[in-house]
């Protein structure tokens, strides 16, 4: 807990509440379709030496920006991952094009998504805190497909998940969903980390190999470049809309932490 009485708990139970009661998370044209089920959510600390490993180029390299470099006297980041509905998730199990209720929860779910996170920075400035979020910043860029601020990365950092052979992060609520996360220079205590390998929870079952329509994933990870450009075909059939997720759909991470794999499996890890 912070000086300010402000505490993981508190956040946690106010957030609930706002992504209950939000119309924000209701698409009324697709009959009342609701987005988002209840959060996750984490602590990291600004002096986490993982924030420096981010920067090292076979992880994503010097352009991420430490919590720091964002805002002087940083010193907690707040993570959150936001689990898409049942609804969702069903309807895109299916093969081939991403099924409406995903298109609609990708494009529509990343406006509530910034909501979220302009909802954050709104209860921590009222209790005295300088917070903001990287993804609203004008700093934000993403260069040749990495960005300067990774929210899943972030998300491994507070200790919501591991990351999973397509790249996704695997957290106890699944890995169908979306990340925000803001920085503040208020002092939180941070979430243990309960895993050692950067891909603990993943069991290489090789599901999302399967799911893939474009084959951008195989047993060593997922080709950036071949799932980046089918994301562009969908955008050009859906326009504004487009995205996937077949990969995070119908598989054993959908909603929830697989079975723990077998002793011995050799690691790729993503870090």
């Amino acid at each position: 807990m912070s000086s300010t009485g402000v505490s993981l708990h508190t956040i946690q139970l106010q957030l609930n509440d706002f992504v209950s009661t939000s119309p924000k998370n209701i698409v009324a044209e697709l009959e009342m379709l609701h987005i988002y089920d209840q959060p996750l959510v984490g602590v990291a600390s600004a002096e986490d030496t993982l924030w420096q490993k981010l920067k090292e180029p076979d992880v994503i390299g010097p352009l991420h920006l430490s919590p720091a470099e964002w805002l002087s006297n940083a010193r907690s980041i707040i993570s959150c991952f936001l689990p898409f509905t049942e609804r969702i998730r069903s309807a895109n199990r299916s093969q081939g094009w991403p099924a409406t209720e995903w298109l609609y929860g990708r494009w529509e779910g990343e406006m509530f998504s910034n909501a979220v996170r302009r909802w954050l920075i709104d209860i921590l400035q009222q209790v005295g805190g300088h917070t903001l979020a990287p993804a609203l910043d004008e700093r934000f860029a993403v260069v040749q497909r990495r960005s300067n601020w990774s929210e899943r990365h972030v998300a491994f950092i507070a200790g919501l998940g591991t990351f999973s052979l397509n790249r996704s992060l695997i957290t106890n609520h699944g890995s169908a969903g979306r990340f925000v996360s803001v920085i503040t220079d208020l002092d939180l205590e941070a979430t243990p980390r309960t895993y050692t390998e950067v891909d603990e929870y993943c069991t290489k079952c090789g599901a999302c190999i399967r799911r893939c329509p474009p084959m951008a994933i195989d047993k060593n990870g997922k080709d950036n470049a071949i799932c980046s450009d089918y994301g562009s075909e969908t955008k050009v059939r859906y326009a504004p809309r487009y995205g996937c997720g077949k990969c995070q759909t119908g598989v054993p991470c959908e909603a929830g932490r697989p079975p723990a794999r077998k002793l011995g499996v050799v690691l790729s890890p993503p870090l």
